[in-house]
């Protein structure tokens, strides 16, 4: 195993693959770099003497000019480093495309639930959600009311902690309190859904409706008719107060925008109108077990992989995010481009400095000129906040290599591989074209994935390099490492991990296709960790105040 890698031949900069001593002497393709610092595994070195202003280069694209003089040899850093892209334009050149090899899963297929709109759910939910969060109490009530008494939910590990403690401190054993030993077991009762199948009812809770923007208000209805043309959703609750800038008739707009003939079931529950809160959760009650009597008929059946749309996401990034998950689930994108499938590429100001490369790969001048307008549209937004896209990288991104956004974005744009960018979206626009659609969204963990989901991912691949529990409520959230530590310190967030190809062990390539066999199995009904431990992220975005 190499102890550094060069990530492109134009590169200036090395990354270290392992622990790397000041005075020590690294070999690389015929050439001896003597070491001016210790480099830790993830971070980087230049190649040859920068002066202050000149190029740091990397993944073959600028990702920073140097503060001052820094020796061949040295580490970058963000005391040496700042941050710097390469200008773009929406003038395309010339790019060409050589689909992978498909034929081993041309045939696959996974059973789905088959929606009247052509759609394909990996999962069969009910929704329950807030048009404003005056709302949220009742949602909570019907949540424990249903979750407790049609099956869905047992006692959390937690809960059933206290349960022995406070057996404990009932018998006098204060001694043992301090160990938790001696309680009574608390068996974890056995779930038997009353609907086999309905996976779930997914309860959305959010601090918006009112209150904000009417921009805000009117992408919080979009966002919201998202997940209920969902194909994971079978139908849904809303509640609403009344008086609310997020008005029931814009989320109703919103759904025939998105289907003419949209006709799942829907309960629209309004306060003000219903009278007292018993009135209004008892027909809250009434009217949503009945849609779920109605969404229990959905059958899983025979599925073509086209039918996918997967969100492609990172978070949680570190120096070996840009080598191994990204690009193997970059791989996984390509795959599911050429079997007519869809993905979404989100997380705009992580795509600072390879912004060019996106708009040569654009199908179409409309395309590439909407993917300039919303990037500069977002930038400006991020610098009235006295923000920008050069403060996005976070304390775990820098500690573990990661100094710069464009060093970030360089390594974050290899998640959507090769394939040409069929479409553009707008927040919260939904997904409608096979292929690589690029999504406008924050690179916030929650806020992206839930404007990927609403966007029609029904599988979302989410890497990471230091670890996160995030997941979502109607779609299974896949956890892939970037490293093999990660994946044996945290193994109960982790799903996939693809540190092997660190190691070399494995090739981006074959980690690419072992991650579509198992979007494949989790597509059937496989459930992620995401999903075991109850991890249900939802957040809505409010525009241009986040990164």
């Amino acid at each position: 195993m190499e102890k550094v890698i060069q990530l492109d031949e134009r590169d200036n900069l090395l990354l270290a693959l392992e622990d790397l001593r000041a005075g020590e002497t690294v070999e690389f393709r015929g050439r001896s770099y003597t070491l001016r610092d210790d480099i830790p595994p993830k971070h980087k070195f230049v190649i040859e003497d920068r002066s202050v202003g000149e190029p740091l280069m990397m993944y073959g694209v600028r990702v920073g000019i140097a503060r001052e003089f820094i020796p061949r040899g040295a580490r970058v850093t963000t005391a040496n480093v700042r941050h710097d892209s390469a200008e773009y334009s929406a003038e395309r050149q010339p790019y060409s495309w050589q689909p992978p090899d498909v034929s081993r899963w041309r045939d696959r297929t996974f059973p789905g639930y088959h929606r009247a709109d052509g759609q394909t759910g990996t999962r069969n939910y009910w929704v329950v959600v807030p048009l404003v969060f005056c709302e949220n109490r009742n949602v909570g009530l019907l949540q424990r009311i249903f979750e407790e008494e049609l099956g869905y939910a047992a006692p959390p590990r937690p809960r059933r902690q206290v349960a022995r403690l406070a057996e404990l401190y009932r018998r006098g054993s204060l001694d043992a309190l301090v160990s938790d030993t001696g309680a009574p077991e608390v068996s974890e009762p056995a779930l038997t859904p009353l609907f086999e199948n309905v996976d779930g009812v997914r309860f959305l809770l959010h601090q918006g409706g009112c209150g904000g923007t009417r921009e805000d208000s009117d992408n919080l209805c979009r966002l919201i008719a998202g997940y209920l043309h969902h194909p994971n959703v079978a139908g849904a609750t809303v509640f609403s107060l009344g008086c609310q800038h997020a008005q029931p008739s814009i989320l109703k707009e919103e759904l025939l925008r998105r289907d003419p003939h949209f006709n799942k079931p829907l309960v629209l529950l309004d306060q003000q109108s219903a009278g007292t809160e018993t009135a209004l959760m008892e027909r809250a009650v009434r009217e949503t077990f009945a849609g779920l009597v109605e969404a229990n008929r959905c059958r899983r059946e025979p599925t073509p992989l086209s039918r996918l749309t997967v969100g492609l996401k990172c978070g949680g990034s570190d120096g070996f995010s840009g080598i191994s998950a990204n690009p193997a689930i970059g791989h996984t994108a390509d795959l599911l481009a050429a079997l007519g499938g869809k993905t979404l590429l989100s997380e705009f100001p992580e795509l600072c400095g390879v912004e060019q490369s996106l708009v040569d790969r654009c199908a179409t001048q409309e395309s590439a000129d909407k993917f300039v307008a919303l990037m500069r549209d977002y930038a400006a937004r991020a610098r009235a906040v006295r923000s920008g896209f050069d403060m996005n990288p976070s304390p775990g991104n820098i500690r573990d290599g990661l100094i710069t956004d464009a060093m970030k974005s360089a390594g974050a744009a290899r998640k959507c591989g090769r394939s040409p960018v069929t479409d553009v979206l707008d927040y919260p626009e939904y997904a409608a074209t096979p292929g690589l659609n690029l999504l406008c969204t924050p690179g916030n963990d929650v806020e992206c994935v839930t404007a990927q989901v609403a966007a029609g991912a029904n599988i979302v691949l989410f890497t990471t390099g230091l670890g996160t529990p995030t997941g979502n409520p109607v779609a299974p959230v896949v956890k892939l490492s970037t490293n093999t530590p990660l994946a044996n310190r945290m193994p109960d967030i982790i799903d996939v991990d693809t540190g092997a190809i660190v190691s070399g062990e494995r090739t981006i390539e074959e980690m690419g296709e072992d991650i579509l066999d198992r979007v494949i199995e989790i597509a059937s009904g496989t459930r992620v960790k995401a999903e075991l431990l109850g991890q249900y992220d939802f957040i809505p975005w409010k525009r241009g105040v986040s990164l």
